[in-house]
């Protein structure tokens, strides 16, 4: 596996890093979709490290992006934690289920958005349950200022 990747697209560098840096910390949603499975919002960073998600505040460990700014959210499927309803941090119910072998994956209403969640417990279709999210594994990313805006600005 190389140590050093670069995701490009329409021949602009969107990203180099490492492999876990760039799965982990994506710049951009294009590189966030790019690289694996993604649950992409918009949301309001409130202030340092707390965003609002669909109208729930999320803990994060973001900092610098402002105070009331519009921002992107990357939230890994795997990085869901489902569980019994009002336990988390926003309430939903499984619309869809698909057997994937080492993990069951899931599609959840909540929040009027269909999240894309992986676990190893199965939920099945029609059953309330509530979204958690370990604020680590909250991402925050800039908002591109157009749709035309093809690349990232990356020191080499």
């Amino acid at each position: 596996m190389s140590d050093t990747i670069v995701v490009m697209n329409q021949g602009y560098i969107q990203q180099m890093g490492t492999p876990e840096n760039i799965y982990n910390e994506p710049e951009n949603a294009f590189v966030a979709t790019f690289i694996g499975d993604s649950n992409i919002l918009g949301g309001i960073m409130l202030r340092d490290k707390l965003v609002r998600i669909l109208g729930v505040d999320f803990p994060c460990v973001d900092t610098g992006f402002g105070t009331n700014k519009p921002v992107d959210v990357v939230i890994r499927p795997e990085d869901v934690i489902l569980r019994e309803p009002g336990q988390g941090q926003m309430d939903g119910v499984v619309s869809h289920l698909i057997f994937k072998g080492v993990h069951y994956e899931m599609e959840v209403q909540a929040g009027g958005f269909e999240w894309l969640v992986q676990s190893t417990s199965m939920f099945p279709v029609g059953q309330p349950v509530s979204l958690s999210v370990d604020p680590f594994n909250i991402q925050i990313m800039n908002k591109p200022e157009s749709e035309d805006e093809e690349a990232v600005v990356i020191d080499v």
